[in-house]
């Protein structure tokens, strides 16, 4: 359907814009639904009472009054379609450029890549069908619904819900008839006839009746035709209400921003209005209002940001998988157009422009071969209109931009080299001309290309460079003929100006001068010949990263005015828009030319952030950047409070606040320590402590802050103590150990259960927990209480304290197998291993959430972070999938999570990213989540294979039903006792039937789990197990996503040698040696038995039976059986004859 015959109501008007107007009909009998679901339920009562009363009074008396009724609605049916057929005859109009500013029909498709297609389906079909509405209507839906969605997908363009006020939807007046006459009209009619009308007043135009229905749905859901996109205005972004959140976690701030890409000044009329980009989210930020609109659609870092000349329409594209470029409605935040594969073989987007009246988009891909790429995105294309693959010879392209009056030229430029454009639509070809320039070119240095623009003549092509340099090329296009083609236009070096001694960053046109921004923080204007007018070099700025005008236009001077003069002979005024600095360091400016105002706007971390924590009590949050930055901001008015920068060379790695809130304690990339005061960041020793050599990465102090201990990466823990001085408290070292082997992974401060002295505990990757005792340390000594083992194949990767939600107190340990172990806080015995979140990677991070009153102490939370994910997790765990959620919060890896002191918000850090994240918890959507997801083992059934229904379930049953027969004995002939339970004896057995496969270390844990599990609240053992609770610590203890060739890999790497194929293998003598000599070694008769029966010569299985045994394990020759090397294939697939996943596409296994 075309667009004219979309908008039938659109008119051009003289200066041939299109105008949207709106007219609506009077309806005298419009009445207002006060209860629609009530009303809906007494209408289809009555219409089912109806017909029983149809089917009892007679068919004579109901044809009659159906072919009355069938009149009538024929009447009015056949009024409407003229209405219709009306009105899209007068809408036809001739085919038209699309123009962003003035949003027709395209701009209203485009719109809906914002709508989620389910719930305008479940806001508009249940509304269509329980409104007051005729039963003649109702039939017509049932028998044409599947035609009625398909028509929806394509013609859903129409429908905006956001446009829809409640009493709107509420009503459905279709016929412009009070409901009442329409049931009563329909009520009496045969369901015969009703099958007879249906069928005649089937259109005879398809097409027609596609669009009358779609007409029709509009009208029925009370929607408009007109746009949101359409009909907004630029305030709208900023006043829109909140609506109760929809997911666990929100985002509600972004702290920093990216620095790499451009700052734009999106409006400056009634407020202040900037864009810019933190991570994966592009943020609109309303500097007079403090307010942040965050444009979210990527999951990879945004690698550039571009937008259009009247600054509506932004074009956001990033890097990584999946990549995507998104066209956004600045006014609105909706995402209008969405351009998936955008360059499928490369890596993302490098660069990228919008013409000046936003119909076309170029990019350049990220790839070895670069490739160009011209868009008609107001079109909602797919492929581009034009493409063209760079030579590599030409260096990475990293600056393209459009001729400012010709949307088919543009320049793009590397370090080395400049490329002219230009773009024959009708040839569907994109010339370029990219001439080599040398040093022997000008007998000069030209050192390396930053940005390229067209000259304000227009003819011309200035190529700016880090020697302060301009390059000027000449274009030479060829004389335009209608009938010859003479060749394509390219570009000459004509001349090299010398135009300042530093290097030039920044290069672009306003008005009607050339603007250049430097190394040295100097803003300098030219006019057309290239002469100096005016500059800006008092500033005392960092490097130029990028400027960006106000779309609107200087006031001109007055008696009033400051401008200041220009430097030409003339000492005109210089008059000059308003216009966004933004400088490598991060910093971003407004200056206001009138009178030369510098405004800082904000001042953020120009390198990675890796520290942040949260006060106690109060709402700040402490931000520690590699730079030597810490900032303190108040995170519930957005406010920034104070910062303090520490000399070059000391990087913030960690912090953490103390329990009282009172003091800081700062971990620094070099190993300097330093205790600062919370309020001021002042020293609160004299001087810091210089103890280690290598970066800080973990500060803890203890609940009565009398100690403090810090970790770093050479896998050393030191203690610090306060001590009485002179009458005064300060803080001295006390001692330091080298514990680890490995990375520390987790520092933690506890209560001992008898007394309430600090106890201090460490867990590395070496998978060793140790506990320090303090009270017998002293100085230059750390005491080691306790050493304990908490995994075997695994690493752990943190570790915080269980809440007290049962009598037992808990360490809770997160490893790299995506399980979470409760460790008893005295014995360190492992009491339970749960199947924690699952979402790509490991947990890293985790805390439990505060509790908000003295109610919620029973209801518990955990708050975690992966590699790029936050998440919360409900405790207690028990392996229910449903219990946790996550969101991507930073693409490139999170570095660290700080949550607020009242629980109600989560701070995630970056890292290189630059940006810290707040996020809003909002509980009650977790908890909904979970009473969907079903009670008891209903859950649990999901993550089975094939479900309860399934195969593996039926064989589940049948082996453990089967260890009973077993464990009763084969062969006897006594009377079988059957019940739920088996004993744990015959657990590993199942385990191992059903392909589970665990360690004798795993075994005694399972053991342990099932012996203890009400020890504490009853004093006895169990020794059985009944099947739904095996299920649970089958799928507990399993490997979360079976069985995969990346760890046995892994091991062939570390015991193996590298083969004549190129293959890592081991020796079959090795493999021998190795299985009854390491880790959980085998007795030589063990593992002889384990071959025959691994060989199909002991059917039975290893000792299952060993009446039934045929071979006995000393009669195997191995090398008869064995190859001579043997391989991570050969092993898993004819040795154990498993049957494995190449790979299971997670970390951590």
């Amino acid at each position: 359907m075309s667009d004219a015959a979309e908008a039938p109501r659109e008119a051009t008007g003289e200066n041939g814009e299109t105008e949207m107007k709106e007219e609506e009909e009077p309806n005298p009998n419009y009445k207002e639904v006060e209860d629609p679901q009530q009303e809906s339920k007494d209408d289809t009562i009555a219409w089912r009472e109806s017909q029983e009363e149809e089917r009892k009074t007679g068919e004579e008396e109901g044809e009659e009054e159906g072919k009355e009724d069938k009149k009538i609605v024929m009447e009015e049916t056949e009024e409407k379609a003229g209405e219709v057929q009306e009105k899209e005859a007068s809408g036809i109009q001739e085919e038209t450029t699309v123009e962003p500013q003035e949003v027709t029909a395209s701009m209203i498709r485009l719109e809906t890549q914002i709508t989620d297609s389910q719930s305008i389906t479940s806001g508009i079909f249940p509304k269509t069908q329980r409104g007051s509405k005729s039963k003649l209507s109702l039939q017509l839906e049932d028998a044409e619904t599947d035609e009625l969605l398909r028509d929806l997908s394509t013609q859903i363009e129409f429908l905006d819900l956001d446009q829809i006020s409640p009493e709107e939807q509420q009503i459905s007046s279709p016929e412009r008839q009070p409901s009442g006459e329409l049931e009563e009209k329909t009520d009496r009619m045969p369901q015969d006839e009703l099958g007879q009308e249906r069928r005649d007043l089937e259109p005879e135009n398809r097409e027609e009746g596609q669009e009358r229905r779609v007409s029709d749905i509009q009208s029925k859901a009370g929607i408009s035709r007109e746009s949101l996109v359409s009909s907004t205005t630029e305030d709208i972004l900023f006043q829109k209400d909140k609506s109760t959140p929809v997911y666990p976690l929100t985002m509600t701030w972004s702290f920093g921003w990216n620095s790499s890409l451009p700052v734009y000044y999106i409006r400056e009329e009634r407020q202040r209005v900037l864009l810019y980009v933190c991570a994966h989210t592009a943020i609109i930020y309303n500097v007079f209002r403090n307010n942040q609109y965050h444009l979210q659609g990527h999951a990879n870092i945004i690698s550039c940001l571009c937008v259009s000349e009247d600054r509506r329409w932004i074009a956001t594209a990033d890097k990584g998988p999946d990549c995507l470029v998104i066209i956004w409605d600045s006014f609105t935040g909706i995402p209008v157009h969405t351009i998936f594969d955008s360059c499928p073989e490369g890596n993302g987007i490098m660069a990228m422009a919008m013409t000046h009246d936003a119909k076309y988009l170029a990019t350049i891909s990220d790839a070895e071969v670069q490739k160009v790429c011209i868009w008609k995105w107001t079109l909602a294309v797919e492929t581009p209109a034009c493409t063209l693959e760079l030579p590599t010879e030409y260096g990475v392209q990293n600056y393209v931009t459009f001729n400012p009056t010709n949307n088919k030229e543009l320049v793009s430029n590397s370090k080395t080299r400049a490329i002219y454009y230009a773009w024959y639509e009708e040839r569907d070809t994109l010339a370029h001309s990219a001439p080599l320039l040398t040093e022997k070119t000008f007998n000069k240095l030209v050192g390396k290309f930053s940005q390229s623009i067209f000259h304000l003549n227009l003819t011309q092509i200035l190529s700016a460079t880090m020697e302060g340099k301009l390059v000027v090329w000449d274009i030479h296009r060829p004389p335009s003929s209608a009938s010859t083609f003479l060749g394509f236009p390219y570009i000459k070096p004509c001349k090299l100006v010398h135009l300042q001694k530093e290097g030039i960053t920044v290069l672009t046109t306003i008005d009607s001068y050339i603007v250049t921004g430097d190394i040295k923080g100097n803003i300098k204007f030219y006019d057309h010949t290239l002469s100096i007018v005016n500059w800006y070099s008092h500033l005392k700025l960092g490097a130029i990263r990028t400027l960006s005008f106000s779309k609107t236009p200087a006031t001109p001077p007055t008696e009033k005015s400051n401008y200041p003069p220009d430097c030409t002979l003339k000492g005109d005024l210089f008059v000059l828009r308003n216009f966004i600095i933004g400088t490598s360091d991060a910093a971003v400016y407004h200056l206001t030319t009138d009178g030369t105002k510098l405004e800082k706007l904000f001042v953020e971390p120009k390198d990675a952030i890796c520290a942040i924590s949260c006060h106690p009590y109060q709402p700040l949050i402490a931000i520690g950047s590699i730079c030597g930055m810490i900032k303190v901001w108040n995170y519930e008015n957005k406010q920034y409070l104070f910062s303090r920068v520490f000399e070059k060379g000391l990087g913030v790695q960690s912090l953490t606040y103390n329990p009282e809130g009172a003091l800081l304690g700062a971990g620094f990339t070099e190993g300097t320590v330093y205790i600062l005061d919370a309020m001021s960041l002042e020293n609160e020793s004299p001087e810091p402590f210089k103890y280690s050599r290598t970066s800080v990465t973990h500060i803890s102090f203890s609940h009565d802050s009398q100690y403090m201990a810090t970790a770093d990466r050479s896998f050393t823990v030191a203690v610090y103590m306060l001590v009485v001085r002179n009458g005064q408290r300060v803080w001295e070292y006390l001692a330091r150990l080298r514990s680890h082997r490995k990375s520390i992974r987790s520092l933690l401060f506890g209560v001992y259960l008898d007394s309430n002295e600090p106890r201090l505990l460490s867990l590395g990757t070496d998978r060793l927990l140790i506990e320090y005792d303090l009270l017998r340390s002293y100085k230059d000594h750390l005491e080691v209480l306790d050493i304990h083992h908490t995994d075997q194949g695994c690493y752990p990767t943190c570790m915080v304290w269980y809440p007290p939600l049962t009598r037992e107190l808990f360490l809770l340990i997160c490893n790299s197998g995506y399980k979470v172990k409760l460790f008893n806080a005295t014995t360190k015995m492992c009491r339970k291993t749960l199947l924690g979140p699952a979402y790509g990677s490991p947990i890293e991070q985790t805390q439990v959430l505060p509790v908000r009153s003295m109610a919620e102490l029973q209801k518990r939370y955990l708050v975690f972070i992966n590699r790029d994910k936050v998440g919360l997790q409900i405790l207690p765990v028990d392996g229910n999938p449903h219990k946790t959620s996550a969101i991507v919060c930073h693409p490139n890896g999170v570095a660290g999570m700080a949550v607020s002191y009242d629980g109600c918000y989560a701070f995630t850090a970056g890292g290189h990213d630059r940006s810290v994240v707040q996020w809003k918890i909002t509980l009650s959507v977790l908890e909904a989540a979970v009473s969907l997801g079903g009670e008891d083992l209903t859950p649990f059934y999901g993550l089975l294979s094939g479900g309860r229904e399934g195969k593996f379930y039926r064989e589940l049953e049948d082996y453990f039903y089967y260890s009973q027969l077993r464990s009763q004995g084969i062969d006897t002939m006594e009377t079988r006792k059957v019940s739920e339970h088996i004993c744990l004896s015959e657990l590993p057995f199942v385990m191992r039937a059903i392909g589970f496969y665990p360690s004798e270390e795993k075994i005694d844990d399972i053991f342990n789990e099932i012996k203890f599990g009400e020890y504490v609240d009853t004093g006895k053992l169990i020794d059985k197990i009944n099947l739904p609770d095996f299920l649970k610590v089958y799928l507990n203890h399993k490997p979360p996503f079976g069985n995969t060739m990346s760890g046995i890999h892994k091991s062939f790497e570390v015991l193996g040698y590298t083969n004549s194929k190129g293959k890592k293998a081991i020796r079959r003598e090795d493999f021998l040696r190795l299985l009854v000599t390491k880790g959980e070694h085998m007795t030589e008769e063990e593992m002889l038995d384990c071959f025959a029966s691994l060989f199909g010569l002991n059917p039975e299985g290893w000792k299952s039976e060993p009446a039934t045994c045929s071979v006995k394990g000393s009669e195997i020759c191995l090398e008869e059986e064995l190859p001579d090397e043997i391989t991570a294939e050969i092993f898993a697939t004819e040795i154990l004859g498993l049957t494995i996943s190449e790979d299971s596409g997670q970390d951590g296994q």
